[in-house]
């Protein structure tokens, strides 16, 4: 593009300040005219009473009870919420995942959420290993709708919430810390006695002070340590304390600080399972919640693939299969990750990223030549290791370059590990042609191979297929042996004698057809004499040959690399007859130096 057709953007203002004084000769950044003094650091926001944290230095080493809440708090976000039959699906799918404590729903926000538990609560659908969580806020009418919801089901977690943060408190709720906490516990003790006067079923109760990670740290224990002795808790009879980061306002490091700073502080703590509850406005949720538990949580509420709020909750499924990857069981199965993704999707009506962590179409795909080159080299050294072990390759031990986990464990295809576009490189190339079609290129082949798929590529500018590939590998190297300007009629060969080989044939060439004899020390060597005497100087440079598949009948193929009259191609054959592939492989290779030269 010449600088007369440079393209112009008249919506954004190029930073144009000076360069900071202290700015490194390499850094020519300058200050942009975005109005970032608007925004205060997160710890001029909330104190950060915590000094000699101990988190950094542990490690993750099991699974914290997951919670998806996606027919609660993700459903609240979906432009389309779901109705019973999508809620039904979703929660059947949770179940068969292996999660056993459920979100299912706000009974008093709609007449849908309460149906839905009432559903549950009346169709047997609920496992005796599974408990149902359900949402409320902190005011007696919606406490009383609630309670009316869960009747009849014998596990629930009744999750009562109230905003703590100084801007709710002062812009949302109009009240003080004094009356807002008096507020949390008429509203607990209230549920308490709701809760007592059912008959029948197990009633556990969950405490989030929302926007925990704007909320002043001392309040906050204040408050949750009160509900605490007042709702009783006991190490058998647990309460739950959910510390959501509900707007993502600082690094991960600082809301992991907050986290074991209440780990350390709580009353009671054999008696309370304290959870987390990240969004992901800064995109950074599952690091929050990944460093969350190093600081001491216990269970983790969050989406499966993240839907939410804004720009969504925690995704469950990265952080499970985040711990998978390290070797630790993640207590849920993702077997098959594109049937849960299918349900998901229904569900919400939202489509998931093709770069999606772990789930999304191209994060197991590589286009790059060297990438490729590494995985084709690190699937054959897996395989070649299991082989060593006496194992299966899906148990052996996984260690593929640019591939954390076998894409196998999660129900996908090594088709759509390696594919083809303009940016691939020969490696790729040969991984695909073995893979589905048993070829095997020589080394030496490669480059030429990959040449043509550059050429194909970037004049189509669209990716190719492995049947592609064969399609392409068939016209430029195989079929040549039959469209050409040489063309074998008929031919023979016999060993008449120790080493000694002749090669008799009707040939055409030059628009003439005659009977040709050659001798050599081999039936390939016998060919390149009878070339010579039609006037095609021929030497073979590079062999290879072998069987495409295991079994009698199985198509062989055989690779030539050839200098016909100074100049060098490759060629190929293929035959049930690895003699028969062998010359078709020779007569390619000379034919597309006659088509080159033409």
């Amino acid at each position: 593009m010449t600088s007369s057709q440079t393209q112009t953007f008249t919506t954004l203002r190029t930073p144009s300040g000076p360069v900071p004084v202290d700015a490194p000769a390499w850094n020519p950044q300058r200050p942009s005219a975005m109005p970032h003094e608007r925004y205060r650091p997160a710890h001029d926001r909330v104190a950060l009473p915590l000094t000699d944290r101990t988190w950094p230095s542990r490690r993750l080493e099991r699974a914290p009870l997951w919670v998806p809440v996606d027919l609660r708090d993700g459903n609240q976000a979906l432009a389309e919420p779901m109705d019973t039959e999508r809620k039904r699906r979703m929660f059947d799918l949770m179940v068969t995942m292996g999660y056993k404590e459920i979100e299912v729903g706000y009974p008093s926000a709609s007449q849908t959420d309460f149906d839905f538990v009432r559903h549950l609560a009346t169709s047997g659908a609920v496992p005796d290993d599974v408990t149902i969580s359900v949402f409320t806020a902190a005011r007696n009418d919606l406490i009383d709708r609630t309670i009316a919801s869960i009747e009849g089901l014998p596990r629930t977690v009744v999750h009562l919430y109230t905003a703590t943060a100084p801007t709710w408190r002062d812009v949302v709720l109009g009240r003080s810390r004094t009356e807002l906490h008096g507020m949390i516990l008429d509203a607990a003790g209230y549920l308490m006695r709701r809760a007592d006067e059912r008959s029948g079923g197990d009633i556990r109760f969950e405490f989030s002070p929302e926007v925990f990670n704007l909320t002043e740290p001392d309040f906050v224990l204040d408050v949750c340590n009160s509900v605490t002795e007042l709702w009783d808790a006991s190490p058998d009879r647990p309460v739950i304390h959910n510390l959501p980061a509900t707007v993502e306002i600082a690094t991960p490091n600082v809301y992991a600080d907050q986290i074991e700073y209440m780990d350390r502080h709580l009353a009671r703590r054999d008696a309370v399972i304290l959870s987390v509850h990240p969004h992901n406005d800064r995109g950074t949720g599952v690091a929050c919640a990944e460093l969350a538990v190093l600081a001491g949580a216990q269970r983790v509420e969050g989406c499966l693939f993240g839907n939410g709020e804004r720009t969504g909750n925690v995704d469950l499924v990265t952080l499970a299969l985040n711990l998978y990857a390290q070797g630790v069981n993640p207590m849920v199965d993702f077997s098959d990750i594109d049937a849960v993704r299918d349900v998901v999707e229904h569900c919400n009506r939202l489509p998931i990223h093709p770069r999606h962590p772990y789930v999304g179409e191209l994060v197991h795909t590589a286009f790059s030549g060297t990438h490729q080159d590494a995985i084709a080299k690190g699937m054959a050294h897996h395989t070649k290791r299991a082989a060593e072990l006496g194992v299966p390759a899906e148990e052996a031990p996984w260690e593929v370059p640019y591939l954390p986990i076998d894409p196998g464990d999660i129900g996908r295809t090594y088709e759509e590990v390696i594919r083809i576009n303009s940016q691939s490189g020969k490696g790729g190339i040969a991984h695909l042609l073995y893979t589905h079609h048993g070829l095997d290129l020589p080394k030496a082949m490669r480059p030429d191979f990959s040449g043509a798929v550059q050429r194909a590529t970037d004049a189509s500018g669209q990716e190719l297929s492995h049947k592609d590939l064969w399609d392409l590998f068939r016209t430029h190297y195989i079929s040549p042996a039959q469209d050409g300007p040489v063309v074998l009629n008929s031919w023979s060969t016999t060993e008449t004698g120790p080493g000694e080989h002749r090669f008799s044939c009707v040939l055409s060439a030059n628009g003439q057809e005659r009977s040709y004899e050659g001798t050599g020390n081999g039936p390939l060597s016998a060919l390149t004499q009878v070339l010579a005497g039609a006037g095609i100087a021929v030497d073979i440079l590079n062999y290879a040959e072998h069987a495409t598949s295991a079994g009698p009948g199985s198509p062989a193929v055989a690779y030539a690399e050839c200098r016909v009259d100074g100049a060098t191609f490759w060629g190929a054959g293929w035959d049930t007859s690895i003699l028969a592939a062998s010359v078709q492989a020779v007569l390619a290779a000379v034919n597309r130096a006659g088509q080159a030269g033409r």
